[in-house]
């Protein structure tokens, strides 16, 4: 049995956060990501998905009721 690290990664739908992202799963990291713009998180995950060989996704929304 091979254990996998699982990473978050907060703003990962761009930038370093994108390529960080992407070279965790290619290591094969469960890779958990967050971001503001639901169709780039969709996009990334296409790529996560074909880098790594753990698959996986769900889309949750969170939003502030109060303050």
């Amino acid at each position: 049995m091979s254990i996998h690290p699982v990473v978050l990664i907060t703003g990962a739908l761009t930038g370093i956060g994108r390529a960080t992202a992407l070279a965790f799963a290619r290591e094969g990291a469960h890779v958990v990501v967050s971001g503001r713009r639901v169709d780039q998180g969709q996009k990334l995950l296409m790529f996560v998905n074909s880098a790594s060989r753990v698959h996986g996704c769900a889309t949750v929304r969170v939003r502030v009721l109060s303050r």
